[in-house]
C-alpha cells in the first residue's frame, strides 16, 4: 500500500524509518520531511493546516494510509478531514484530540473519571490566579492551557516567580495557547512516559519511556520539547504499569467513549511516580519526541498493522514484540536553544557516526541542498543507540554523537543519568 506520513521532525524520521521496514508498504512519501528523510521515503512539500491540499495529494498517489506526526493537524481536524473521505488514518479525531489541546479539559476528565493528578484550578483572569497560588503556596505549576511546543508549562519555584508565569502567558508568551491557564500542585516524585495504542475501546501497551526535559545538565534549566530519552523506564516495572493501565489508562479511554470522544491513536501518558503511586501530569495525542525515537528502535514487530488497527477498530488482534535491550537517544540542538539560534549552519561527518550497527541518527530541524546538511531549526539530530544497558546505550550514543561535526551545536552530557545510577547501585 501507498503510506503518507504528516511531519518533520525525529519523531517523523523515527516512524518512516519503521514504517519503510514493513513488507506491506509500496510507495512511501512523507510531508515535509526533513534532510534525513530522503533515503527512506519521498519528501513532498505539502501544508498540513490545507486539507485540501493533503487531499489531493492522496488522491493523486493513491494513498491508502495516512499516519500524523504531530500534535497541531490532529487539534485542527486533519484526522476528521481525511476519515471523511474515506482514508485510512492514524490519529484521532479534533473531538478527542483536546485531551493534548486543552490541559483544562483534561484536568476536568481526571475529576469526573478519579484518575490521580495533582489538584488543579482553571483560570482565564490572572488576579484569581494568583490568589490561587497565594493560598497553594510554592513551589507550584503553571500551564498553558493550549498547545505551546512542549514550553507551556512553568515549575515556580517561589510565589513571585508563578505570578510573573502567570503575568507572562495572559501576555501573550505562548500567544492563544495561553488564553486560559491551568495552576496545580507541584508533585514529588520521578517523571515517566508511558505509551498505549488504542481503537477506543481496546489497548495495546506500547513502551515505557523517561525524556530529559530541561536544557541543562542535572535537569536545570528552562524547559525544551526534550534534549534526550530512554526506554525501557526502570521505574516503570509491572506493578506500576499495571497500575498505570488500571487506574489512569482505562478510566481515560472509557471516559472518552463516554464523553462521546472515543479516542483512536496513541495515548502518551506523562506520569509522576509518586508514594502514592502513579499520577498524570498531562497527556499527548501523539508519540513524545524524543521518545518515539526509543521506541522504534525497540519495536521488533510490524508497525504498520498495529497503527492501522487503531483506525479500523481491531486493535484486539494485535501484539507487539520489543526488544529487551535499551534504547537511548541524545538530541543535538542549535547554540542558544530554547532562546534564539543561528539557521543553516553546515553539520558533516554523519556517516561516519552513523557507522556502527546499534546507531541510527534521526534527522529532526535539517534540509538537505545537494550533499550538505544544513542544520534549520532547534532541536536538530537525535544520535540513537540500541545497547544491552543503559550505561553501554549511553556510552554507544555519546562516542557516535562525538564524531559529528557541527561547532553550532550543543547537547547535554547526563542523559540517562537516574538510570545509569540505579543500574550501577
Amino acid at each position: 500500500m501507498n503510506i503518507l506520513v504528516i511531519g518533520s521532525g525525529g519523531r517523523e524520521h523515527s516512524l518512516t524509518w519503521k514504517i519503510a521496514q514493513s513488507p506491506l508498504v509500496d510507495d512511501l512519501y512523507v510531508a515535509p520531511g526533513n534532510g534525513g528523510m530522503g533515503e527512506i521515503a519521498t519528501c513532498v512539500n505539502l501544508d498540513a493546516s490545507n486539507h485540501d491540499e493533503i487531499i489531493d495529494f492522496c488522491r493523486n498517489k493513491n494513498i491508502e494510509f495516512v499516519v500524523i506526526g504531530p500534535e497541531a493537524p490532529l487539534v485542527d481536524g486533519l484526522s476528521d478531514r481525511l476519515t471523511a473521505e474515506n482514508i485510512t488514518t492514524f490519529g484521532p479525531s479534533a473531538a478527542a484530540a483536546i485531551l493534548e489541546g486543552s490541559k483544562g479539559f483534561t484536568k476536568d476528565l481526571c475529576a469526573k473519571y478519579n484518575i490521580p493528578t495533582a489538584a488543579y484550578g482553571r483560570f482565564s483572569d490572572a488576579d484569581a490566579a494568583k490568589a490561587f497560588v497565594a493560598e497553594k503556596g510554592a513551589p507550584i505549576v503553571i500551564k498553558a492551557d493550549g498547545l505551546a511546543a512542549g514550553k507551556g508549562v512553568i515549575i515556580a519555584e517561589e510565589i513571585e516567580d508563578a505570578f510573573a508565569a502567570i503575568d507572562d502567558i495572559f501576555g501573550g508568551q505562548f500567544g492563544a495557547a495561553g488564553a486560559e491557564l491551568v495552576v496545580e500542585e507541584f508533585l514529588e516524585g520521578e517523571e515517566a512516559s508511558f505509551f498505549v495504542l488504542t481503537d477506543g475501546e481496546n489497548i495495546l501497551p506500547f513502551g515505557t519511556a523517561q525524556d530529559h526535559k530541561r536544557v541543562g545538565e542535572g535537569d536545570t534549566g528552562p524547559n525544551t520539547g526534550g534534549m534526550g530519552a530512554y526506554s525501557p523506564a526502570p521505574v516503570m516495572d509491572e506493578v506500576m504499569i499495571k497500575r498505570t493501565i488500571n487506574e489512569i489508562i482505562m478510566p481515560t479511554v472509557k471516559g472518552m467513549r463516554e464523553e462521546g470522544r472515543p479516542f483512536k491513536g496513541v495515548l502518551f501518558a506523562g506520569l509522576m511516580i509518586t508514594n502514592k503511586g502513579p499520577e498524570l501530569i498531562e497527556y499527548n495525542v501523539r508519540f513524545g519526541d524524543p521518545e518515539c525515537q526509543c521506541l522504534m528502535m525497540r519495536l521488533q514487530s510490524d508497525l504498520v498493522p498495529a497503527l492501522m488497527a487503531c483506525a479500523q477498530g481491531n486493535l484486539g488482534q494485535i501484539t507487539a514484540e520489543w526488544s529487551d535491550e535499551v534504547a537511548l537517544n541524545v538530541v543535538m540542538a542549535a547554540n542558544g536553544y530554547p532562546g534564539s539560534y543561528e539557521k543553516n549552519t553546515e553539520i558533516k561527518n554523519l556517516a561516519a557516526a552513523e557507522e556502527a550497527d546499534n546507531i541510527v541518527i534521526f534527522h529532526a530541524g535539517t534540509k538537505k541542498e545537494g550533499n550538505t546538511i544544513l542544520a534549520t531549526g532547534g532541536r536538530v539530530l537525535n544520535v540513537t543507540a540500541l545497547s544491552p544497558t543503559v550505561t553501554e546505550a549511553k556510552n554507544d550514543a555519546y562516542k557516535a554523537l562525538d564524531k559529528i561535526d557541527w561547532p553550532q551545536g550543543f547537547c547535554r552530557r547526563d542523559i540517562g543519568w537516574r538510570a545509569v545510577e540505579r543500574e550501577n547501585s
